[in-house]
């Protein structure tokens, strides 16, 4: 089943934010770690945006998971 880009947002800033929440982070400490501004991250958690494989990158870097897991959790 081929995913639209808004599902494809959605699941990415769910898995994000999930793994956020289970690491007891903040939405302001994870923004400042991976180097994005929290209003972006925000919208990134909300499914609003699509955005870069680097700030993916950067995200997955601080929360210390491969981008192989957030990727499998869109495809599911």
């Amino acid at each position: 089943m081929k995913l639209s880009k808004e599902q494809v947002c959605i699941r990415l800033g769910e898995r994000i934010r999930e793994e956020r929440v289970k690491q007891g982070l903040t939405l302001e400490r994870l923004a400042h770690e991976a180097e994005i501004d929290y209003s972006q991250l925000n919208r990134i958690e909300l499914g609003k945006i699509n955005t870069s494989i680097y700030q993916i990158y950067q995200i997955c870097h601080f929360l210390k998971i491969p981008l192989t897991d957030i990727f499998k959790s869109i495809i599911g």
